[in-house]
Parts: C-alpha cells; sequence; structure tokens
C-alpha cells in the first residue's frame, strides 16, 4: 500500500467532519481576491488563518488589511507562549478576524471558529510549502462543516497536487462513511470558559505577604510551567486563566 494510500486510511473521522474544500487561484492578485473571501467569512461570524511566504509580507499584508477595516492580527515567531495563548483566545472570541503568519503549523490552531484557511504563493517549495506542511496547514480548516482552503498558485508542483489529491481522497471517503452511516456532520465548536475561572485559586496578597521571595518565584515558575503544559494539550482557556494568575503574582512580587 502506497505512503498516500495510507495517509488517506487513516483519516475517518467518527464526527463526520470532512476535510475542507480545495479552491486553486492564481497568484497574481492574490491579495484583493482573498481580501473578498475574507469579507464573505467574516460575514457568517467565521475566522481566517492567511500563511504568507516571508515575514515581510505577513507585516505588509496585516498592515494594509487592518489600514482598509479589517480586524487582523499578526502572530510572529517572536511572540513568546503567554501572548500567543491571548492572540488565540482572542481569535477565538472574535476580537478579530483574521490570523496573518508565516507558519501556521505551531501548537493550538485546530479551532472550530475557522471558516478558511488561505495559503498564498503556495507552489514556492521549501519546508513550509512541502506536501506534509501543505497537508497540515489545509487541516487547519477541518474542523468547521464550511471550512475552505484558498491556495494561490501558478505552478502546480508536486507538493501541491498531491496535497489536493490526498485532501480530496479524505473528502470522499469521509463522504462515503457519512452517507453510510448517516451522519451529518456538525462543527466541534468548545464553549469559551470565563477567564477568571480556575481549578487552581491563586493565594490572595494577604496569602502572600508573609511568603519568602524564593517561594513566589517558584510559585511563579510552576504556573508558567503550567500553562506551557496547558498550550501545548490545546487546553487553551485553562492556559488563559494561567497567565492571569502568572501575571498578578509577578505584580505582587514587585512590592
Amino acid at each position: 500500500m502506497s505512503r498516500s494510500q495510507n495517509v488517506v486510511e487513516q483519516i475517518i473521522r467518527p464526527t463526520g467532519l470532512v476535510d475542507p474544500k480545495i479552491t486553486i487561484r492564481p497568484v497574481q492578485g492574490q491579495v484583493e481576491d482573498l481580501l473578498k473571501e475574507v469579507r464573505k467569512k467574516v460575514a457568517k461570524d467565521q475566522r481566517i488563518l492567511v500563511t504568507t511566504l516571508t515575514k515581510r509580507m505577513a507585516e505588509d499584508l496585516t498592515d494594509y488589511y487592518a489600514r482598509i477595516g479589517i480586524k487582523v492580527r499578526y502572530l510572529h515567531s517572536e511572540i513568546d507562549t503567554l501572548e500567543r495563548v491571548e492572540i488565540i483566545d482572542d481569535l477565538r472570541r472574535g476580537e478579530f478576524d483574521v490570523l496573518v503568519g508565516v507558519n501556521l503549523l505551531r501548537e493550538g490552531l485546530d479551532l472550530p471558529e475557522v471558516g478558511l484557511v488561505a495559503i498564498l504563493d503556495a507552489d514556492k517549495e521549501g519546508f513550509l510549502r512541502s506536501e506534509t506542511s501543505l497537508i497540515q496547514t489545509i487541516g487547519r480548516a477541518a474542523r468547521n462543516v464550511d471550512g475552505e482552503v484558498l491556495m494561490y498558485v501558478d505552478d502546480m508542483t508536486d507538493s501541491v497536487r498531491n496535497a489536493v489529491d490526498i485532501t480530496n481522497k479524505r473528502r470522499k471517503l469521509q463522504m462515503a462513511y457519512n452517507e453510510k452511516y448517516n451522519i451529518t456532520p456538525q462543527s466541534t465548536y468548545r464553549t469559551l470558559k470565563d477567564k477568571k475561572m480556575s481549578t487552581k485559586k491563586t493565594p490572595s496578597r494577604d496569602d502572600l505577604k508573609g511568603m519568602p521571595k524564593d517561594e513566589l518565584k517558584l510559585l511563579i515558575k510552576d504556573l508558567e510551567t503550567e500553562m506551557k503544559e496547558a498550550a501545548n494539550d490545546l487546553d487553551f482557556e485553562r492556559a488563559a486563566v494561567l497567565r492571569d494568575q502568572i501575571v498578578a503574582l509577578k505584580s505582587i512580587k514587585k512590592f
């Protein structure tokens, strides 16, 4: 059995969610073409992920879209875990609609609110445009029943062709499974919890008055470790709560 067949057969979702439909469009005019699609998705209260080839393009695209009224943020590689958790949380809550980045393969971006993933310059060979990376990026739209992918391509590279073929085979396999078992796909939305709620209560200022600075520092370090573990487990609500606790403790530490 070929590697592609193995990849396809491993993807059957009991939830019935089908891999996203992929549309191929030319690179020329991609920014303006994408803008039209962004507005359609925003009107449906869906979020959009955009991956660019370079950091400069990500910055320019973010600036341009922001100037014309699109609620957009840029997720760059220098962002630490705390800020990353906050950005993803804000995206889910609808504080902004479009997240732009060079690398969308980091953890935490498999979000049910995402209705569109756009891959600019998808035909430029490289690590983030390899067959495997393209398939993983396409999968960022697979948690939403209306999920779509736009790939801007001039030259149908082997990576693009294979990624599209594998995704389409997965779609057909899942749709056949759904028909056989009478399954209606539904987006797997998770309820956003109140950031202030936590199973682990942060000690009050009064509780911390007598705590040695070394112990307070150790407590902050433990919470930071717990927050990173929560982020790696994709539990971003819990990570956000821990982030707020860490910020509060650091403010106490200054006194």
